[in-house]
Parts: structure tokens; sequence; C-alpha cells
């Protein structure tokens, strides 16, 4: 299947002149581009360009609020819950970690929730945003639909509920643990689909407990929980974080984005956000992280085993060779770009 590279200018305008031909505010159209094609550039593509097509339906549907007012409604000294006002996510979570780092400059902790939100791309973009200011960062999110079960049930009662967690090293590149609740994030499932590609065993299985390899009967199953029960409990604490405790939606009040285009999803976020400097000297504890990256990749490894990866270490390798080469996009995925752009009225991606 023919793939060609892009540079991160060129995805970073397409998506820009997208979002400014369905009417958003040139400010908010230029950040979530600029939200979308980092995530893209980072290896989230599962949160990239291929959300623009579902995107711009639901924009098209009058599922989004293109010209929302986002506020804060409940707020104590180091939290606060914002409606977003039914906007894009990228727009509520933006706002949301600015102000959580505003109060942990002042807190040492912050934690700042949302409600009626809307999908925000990769939970990563929203933790990694505190190292700029040498904060550890947390992100916690509800799914924007329900594709796992309660553990040996069937009915679709949870999601794959995301955290991350960006902590800054001294000389070394910072930790960043960004993962699903379950096996594989379904973003991933439907980038497997949009490139022909086949699902390995242990993502998801159908009704019976058997394996579903092809992505594109991903209705017909769900996805599996990490570590069993374990990753059923902590999809469902998540859930109640980020979405029960914000008067967002959780369990059966979730919206399927994928199939409703028009419905209000109020989608729950929630981003913590810590101050290392209120527990001693910063320096101090950014070059305790590099002893201890440097501890585990120096320690010995299993047979066959060439490297030790840390949390985040792929991903940053992966955006700098993306940033020096081009990211590539699948030639399925680029027929839709352009077919938008002519929906759009906007010059092709090619």
């Amino acid at each position: 299947m023919k793939q060609l590279r892009f540079t991160f200018t060129q995805i970073n305008d397409f998506i820009g002149q997208a979002l400014l031909s369905l009417r958003f505010p040139e400010k908010d159209a230029l950040l979530i581009a600029q939200l979308m094609t980092q995530a893209e550039f980072q290896g989230s593509d599962g949160h990239g360009i291929m959300r623009l097509p579902p995107y711009t339906k639901r924009i098209l549907s009058g599922g989004i609020n293109l010209n929302p007012n986002i506020k804060v409604i409940k707020e104590k000294l180091a939290t606060a819950l914002i409606d977003g006002d039914n906007a894009m996510g990228h727009l509520v979570m933006h706002r949301a970690t600015q102000l959580a780092i505003e109060k942990a400059k002042n807190t040492g902790i912050a934690w700042v929730g949302s409600q009626f939100s809307n999908h925000a791309g990769p939970a990563s973009l929203y933790a990694k945003m505190a190292l700029e200011h040498d904060m550890i960062g947390l992100y916690f999110a509800v799914g924007n639909a329900n594709h796992l079960p309660p553990w040996g049930g069937l009915d679709m009662l949870l999601s794959t509920n995301p955290i991350a967690a960006a902590i800054p090293a001294l000389e070394e590149p910072p930790i960043v643990l960004d993962m699903a609740t379950t096996v594989a994030a379904y973003g991933k499932v439907k980038a497997k689909a949009q490139k022909g590609e086949m699902m390995p065993e242990g993502w998801m299985i159908d009704k019976e407990g058997k394996p579903l390899l092809d992505p594109t009967r991903s209705d017909e199953g769900f996805l599996l929980p990490i570590g069993g029960y374990k990753g059923y409990g902590l999809s469902l604490v998540v859930g109640i974080l980020a979405g029960s405790l914000n008067g967002a939606a959780m369990g059966k009040a979730v919206i399927d984005f994928n199939k409703d285009y028009k419905t209000t999803t109020n989608t729950g976020q929630a981003i913590a956000i810590i101050d290392p400097n209120a527990f001693g000297e910063i320096v101090d504890f950014k070059r305790s992280i590099d002893q201890l990256i440097r501890d585990i990749k120096n320690s010995q490894r299993m047979p066959h085993v060439d490297k030790i990866w840390l949390p985040g270490e792929q991903s940053h390798e992966k955006t700098a060779y993306h940033m020096m080469h081009g990211v590539e996009l699948a030639a399925p995925l680029i027929e839709q770009l352009n077919q938008l752009a002519v929906q759009l009225h906007i010059k092709p991606l090619q």
C-alpha cells in the first residue's frame, strides 16, 4: 500500500485550513491543528490527522459548539471545574491544563476537571504541558465510546479511560506514560482498519470469548482490559475521577461519538499538576529522576533483549525522526483527506 511523507507544517496547515473552513475562530483553529499535529508526530496516529474526517462529520452535524463559552463553574484554591460548553476537547483541556499549572505554582498541587468537553486527542499532550514548568502532569479521561464490559459481563458500560503521566528529568528525556486501561486504545483499532491491517491477538475478543482480529468487525466484540480484572477496576476508577466527579458522562450515559455525530457527549477529563519544588529542590528531584532512568536503562537485561525502554522514550524518538523525515500517511487516509479537501474547498494534502 502506497504511503507518502508529510512535514509538520504540511499536516498542521492542512488541519488548520480545514478547521477555518468549518468556521472555527482562527485562534481556536490554529491551537487545535497544532495539538492534532503534535499527536501525529509523536506517533499517536490514532489521535492525529485521521480524526479530522470524523471531527468534521460531527461539526457539520451540529455536534460541536464552534463558539463556546468555556468557563470555570466551581473553584477552590487548588481545584476547579470547567464547563466546556460542548467545545472541541482540545480547547477545553488546554484551558484546564493552563489553569491547573497556574494554581500549582501557588498551591504545590492542583486538580482541574471538565464537563461538557469532547474528544481531546492523546492523554500525553496535556500531561506533557507541565514539563515546560518543571512540574509533573497527570491526566485522566472518560473515553468517547464504551468498548469494555465489566469483568465477566457483556454490556458495554466502560471505555478505554486513558491515563497519562509526565515527569521531568534533568539531562535525560522526561518519563512520559500514556496508556489506555485496555490492552489497546480504540484509536489503534481504527488506525489498523484505516491501513487495512489485522489486529494482533489479545486486543479484542468476540462475545463468545474468541480472539477478534479483524478491526472492521470491532462492533462484534470488545476490547480487553489490561491485567484482566485489575484493568477493569482501573478503568472504573479513572472513569469516576474524570466523569462522575465532574458531573460528566459515565457508564450508560457515555455517547458513542463514532456512531452518533449530533448528541452532546458531555465528555469528562481531569488534569492534576504537581510542583516538585513543593517537596524539595527541583534540581535535586530532576537529578534523582536522571539517576533512576540510568539505573533502569543500565540494568541487567534478559537474553535477546537489546534495550530497556522507559515510558515515552519511543515516542520521543519517533517525534525526532518525524520532525526530520516527515510522517507517513497511508494511501487510503490521504485519499479520504483529499476528498475532505474538495468538500471543504481547501487545497488538497498532496
